[in-house]
């Protein structure tokens, strides 16, 4: 597959027009490796994918395994700055993340990163866990969304030279909160087209996401950076996929535990409700002929389970409430990114 690849990049994709002048100065002039920012950018990004990886099952910062990552990380990644800042040739040119065009994209990939990554693994996480399906079944809940993705990508791709990025990326925005806000009206009694539906809708909006942003953030950046502004674009979709899941993760921990705080409130001997479904349900499993030698204990057991259950669903039901929020916050972003010429390819001014 690695062979095949480099053939099929080799013979299907071109270059950028600066590209080959920029290595043939780099190779005239001699080549400088920027050693130091190497190691910084490996150790620091390493280090924070080892936290956000790890974090939620070591309990973050409670564990001096985290805090040591976390140190060397944010050790790392600032003197970064100021490093690469002074160097004539940067091992990464930080300076692009300051243009208002290629930083507003940044932040969008972060966002759409997130987003994508976190769902990837929640919804199967959710259907196996909850609902009893099996990891193929899972898994094809969330293939329709590939396959529309597919048909969308061609259609979003005509779009680009004609409309605005800006205003692909609000309608791609919108899309991906809508999905999220569709999974917040989870249940019990969800049905296998309702999993498939919240993975089309995400699949729909993603092409209107990923291609303006990926065709449109070269605009403004000088030919011989383009090599570097599709590194920041890739670290900023890997990075963001990182933080999603890091973030749906520690959400769904921690609402678990403040639901499970209010609802076992209800779960007392003295409240007529709960009483009142004990009896309910000990009566039922009577009638059913159950083979428990104490039928009470059982109904205490069911209420038991069916509480956890509605514990783990409303957990749920914030994160994508959350995940949402994490979407809606890309409207601003594209609302600040300037227009492009759709008439030319962009290039650096």
């Amino acid at each position: 597959m690695g062979l095949l690849s480099l053939f099929l990049v080799g013979s299907l994709v071109s270059e950028p027009s600066g590209a080959e002048e920029e290595r043939q100065k780099l190779l005239k002039n001699g080549l400088h490796v920027d050693y130091i920012g190497f190691v910084l950018v490996a150790i620091g990004l390493g280090s924070l994918e080892f936290v956000l990886d790890e974090g939620q099952r070591k309990d973050w910062f409670g564990s001096n395994m985290i805090v040591g990552f976390a140190l060397a990380s944010a050790f790392c990644l600032l003197a970064l700055i100021p490093w690469e800042l002074t160097r004539k040739d940067p091992i990464v040119d930080i300076r692009l993340l300051g243009r208002r065009q290629f930083g507003a994209y940044f932040l969008v990939m972060l966002g759409t990163g997130a987003v994508l990554i976190s769902t990837t693994q929640l919804l199967p996480q959710l259907l196996q866990t909850e609902l009893g399906y099996t990891a193929m079944l899972a898994g094809l809940a969330l293939s329709p969304g590939g396959i529309f993705t597919l048909i969308m990508m061609p259609i979003v791709g005509n779009l680009v030279s004609v409309v605005q990025p800006k205003y692909l990326i609000m309608t791609g925005t919108c899309v991906v909160v809508f999905a999220m806000w569709h999974l917040t009206g989870l249940n019990g009694d969800i049905t296998y087209g309702y999993a498939a539906w919240s993975r089309i809708f995400l699949g729909i909006g993603l092409p209107f996401l990923f291609l303006p942003v990926t065709t449109a953030s070269y605009d403004g950046v000088p030919p011989d950076k383009t090599n570097q502004a599709s590194a920041l674009i890739n670290v900023a979709r890997n990075i963001g996929g990182s933080m999603g899941v890091a973030l749906a993760q520690t959400v769904l921990a921690q609402r678990q535990q403040f639901h499970q705080s209010r609802l076992v409130e209800h779960v007392a001997p003295s409240d007529i409700g709960y009483q009142q479904t004990i009896d309910a349900m000990t009566r039922h499993f009577q009638a059913q002929g159950s083979n428990a030698s104490d039928p009470a204990s059982q109904a205490i057991a069911w209420v038991g389970q069916t509480l956890q259950k509605q514990i783990d669903f409303l957990a749920y039901i914030d994160v994508f409430w959350t995940l949402a929020v994490v979407g809606a916050l890309m409207i601003p972003l594209a609302l600040i990114i300037k227009p492009v010429d759709l008439d030319t390819p962009a290039k650096g001014h």
